[in-house]
């Protein structure tokens, strides 16, 4: 039995939980806020994490890999190799490309903090031009790439209403409203098993947020 490590409310965490449920599967899942990780299954510290019966793998991207290798059951990677690739091109957009320069945002977008005018600056000038190139890779018929839903859909239900909800605080406009990001996620939010990671999601971040107040 797989024990998927972290909490619900990491994006991260729950693009792994959203893989395993569609391939169903069985796993359990153990509770660990960031700096609480297990050192030898996290080195860094970060979620998730993985605990199998070989040993402990972190980063996401590992441990989606290993989970479609493990159990080729509801396969989201497809059969065709440059298919495939292509799948992965669209993850590293989505993570690296949007996500991670997004995250540049979040201390203003969702923690009440203030981020430099300058790095405003930048980041939306990299987020305009990330947004374009993603643009011409992503589908959206209906699915990231094609027909089938893929490791690529994993990752942009995750990250892509964070794009959006932190450059709507920040700049005032969603800089993903040109593409249609909004019938993306309403589709994939009427799946069974993405309306339990967002019931997880929203239970998790309430108690995030408790736990934080209590520490204040």
């Amino acid at each position: 039995m797989l024990t998927l490590c972290g909490f619900s409310a990491s994006n991260y965490y729950n693009k792994v939980k959203l893989a395993l449920l569609e391939k169903n599967v069985p796993f359990t899942e153990e509770l660990a806020w960031v700096g609480q990780t297990d050192a030898v299954g996290s080195p860094l510290g970060k979620v998730p994490y993985l605990k199998t019966e070989q040993g402990m793998l972190c980063e996401s991207g590992v441990i989606m890999e290993y989970i479609e290798q493990k159990y080729p059951q509801n396969p989201l990677l497809p059969a065709d190799p440059f298919a495939a690739a292509k799948v992965r091109e669209l993850v590293t957009f989505l993570e690296l490309h949007l996500e991670l320069v997004a995250r540049n945002l979040y201390t203003q977008a969702f923690f009440g903090g203030q981020i430099s005018d300058s790095a405003k600056e930048k980041t939306g000038a990299q987020l305009e031009k990330n947004v374009a190139a993603f643009a011409k890779l992503a589908q959206f018929s209906p699915f990231m790439w094609g027909d089938s839903l893929t490791l690529a859909d994993c990752a942009a239900v995750v990250h892509l209403p964070l794009v959006s909800a932190a450059t709507k605080v920040v700049y005032g406009r969603d800089y993903l409203a040109e593409l249609p990001v909004r019938d993306y996620l309403k589709r994939m939010n009427e799946r069974p098993v993405m309306q339990q990671v967002n019931t997880d999601r929203k239970a998790n971040t309430e108690l995030m947020m408790a736990r934080a107040k209590a520490k204040a």
